[in-house]
């Protein structure tokens, strides 16, 4: 029987199907989402079987289905598996996102090349294999290591032919270097539109969950930082993680968006190198300040991003208006949260700042979004107005409110205990945010706890002091 082609309207952000253009998406509500596209229906029996695996119902208890600890993969990789909550789980289907050089295909090649036992596939439909095979040999000549047999390199873009071939090898693990080069030639459309997307994904999800092969897809963003495609790629795959990072900086973020496996609230830092991405253990270490002397406008706040507590340092800058009007720059903060920030220390505090350019940077190349480091901005700040510098092995963590109270913020243990392992001797809090349990448990670890209310004890407490 011919094949049929129809065209239909998908939508952006759900990948519902209809018949003609709407201005809003029926299913999920979204104005201006829908996209038109050629699909091609296919008779039942021109379909390829192979693919179609009938499975029978099972009691979902302990007996029926057998779940081991070694169920999940290894990577090779600490930081990985603590992000993917202890390994990669069989037939699961992992998207990985980010932009245009933040390193995704370094970290999917690194998965094989550091770990020898794990046989994989790697399907590129961006690169050659010849391509891929001189980044693997940089990659291993940083490392002085020895290129194995163990992954498999394939220059396909045709989703049939990708499928066919693992089964074919039945790997340990696929690498699909990207989505959007992936196609069907059932669906007469582009490749990267949604429909291929829709539809390739489908595929692949359904050869992970019959072949109990995990999957990894890599998968390119938008200028507005979501991935490409429809949204319904990100609602059929298991582990959504986002690649994040300026290019102009070392430093990069793998931040896990979803995890039917494990938690989502775990980030991983990478610093790449000359030999690709190199894990970075202790974060606070390469955040926190990395000169001798105490100079002002610096301050050391406790932020925690995911479930990690780590130390950065705020620097500002505080200056008299050389053009008339003052410059207010904020990099790595929100500039918003910073104008606040000021007009609480101008209005609550008596600070004239407002004829003044003020500066604000996060070191390392971060972005703060942690409302606990506010009081480590408003420090940096009244530090470079002042010209006075802090004392060195004190860090700050409390958010300020809009009537100038310092307020208390969540896991102040691990912020305490974070700093009291790098050595830090004081951390100033809220006076709000310890309870007597907590004070007594937080006794013992070894730093002091400086209790402020508000903006005027702080300044008493700590700039004072440093005059005396």
């Amino acid at each position: 029987m011919p094949s049929k082609v129809k065209t239909v309207w998908y939508c952006t952000s759900c990948g519902n199907e209809t018949s003609k253009w709407m201005g809003r998406c029926p299913a999920c509500g979204e104005w201006n989402t829908m996209k038109e596209g050629l699909s091609r229906e296919k008779s039942a029996s021109s379909r390829d079987k192979s693919l179609v695996n009938v499975s029978e119902p099972v009691p979902l208890s302990l007996k029926e289905i057998s779940v081991t600890e070694d169920s999940r993969i290894s990577v090779g990789s600490p930081e990985v598996e603590r992000i993917l909550g202890g390994g990669i789980v069989p037939g699961s289907m992992i998207l990985l996102g980010g932009e245009p050089g933040i390193g995704k295909s370094t970290l999917a090649l690194q998965i094989p090349l550091r770990c020898k036992t794990l046989r994989t596939l790697y399907v590129s439909g961006e690169e050659s294999p010849k391509q891929i095979k001189l980044r693997a040999m940089r990659l291993l000549r940083q490392e002085d290591g020895e290129m194995e047999d163990n992954c498999t390199v394939l220059g396909e873009t045709m989703v049939d032919n990708i499928i066919r071939h693992a089964r074919e090898l039945s790997p340990d693990l696929m690498v699909v270097d990207s989505i959007q080069t992936i196609y069907s030639d059932n669906i007469e459309s582009a490749a990267s539109s949604v429909t291929q997307i829709r539809e390739c994904a489908a595929a692949l999800l359904r050869f992970a969950k019959e072949s109990n092969i995990p999957v990894i897809l890599i998968g390119h963003i938008t200028k507005d930082g979501s991935i490409a495609g429809p949204k319904v790629l990100e609602h059929i795959v298991d582990v959504v993680l986002q690649f994040e990072g300026d290019t102009r900086h070392s430093h990069r973020i793998l931040r896990s968006i979803k995890n039917r496996f494990g938690s989502t609230d775990e980030i991983a830092i990478f610093e790449m190198t000359g030999s690709g991405l190199r894990e970075v253990e202790n974060p606070s270490e390469i955040l926190t300040p990395l000169h001798g002397e105490s100079l002002s406008g610096v301050a050391v706040g406790s932020m925690v991003d995911g479930s990690r507590p780590f130390l950065i340092e705020i620097q500002a800058l505080v200056s008299t208006a050389a053009y008339g009007v003052p410059q207010r720059s904020a990099t790595g903060y929100d500039s918003r949260r910073l104008n606040m920030l000021l007009a609480v220390l101008e209005k609550r505090a008596g600070f004239k700042l407002s004829a003044k350019d003020v500066f604000l940077n996060v070191a390392g190349g971060m972005r703060v979004s942690d409302t606990a480091c506010d009081l480590a901005v408003v420090v940096a700040v009244l530090s470079s107005n002042f010209d006075l510098p802090v004392s060195p092995g004190i860090c700050f963590a409390a958010e300020v409110g809009l009537s100038g109270e310092i307020r208390p913020v969540g896991r102040i243990e691990a912020r305490i205990s974070e700093a009291a392992r790098l050595g830090y001797r004081q951390i100033y809090i809220s006076s709000y945010n310890l309870s007597d349990d907590m004070r007594r448990s937080t006794a013992r670890a070894g730093i002091s706890i400086v209790e402020v209310a508000d903006i005027a004890a702080l300044c008493r407490r700590l700039f004072k002091a440093d005059n005396d």
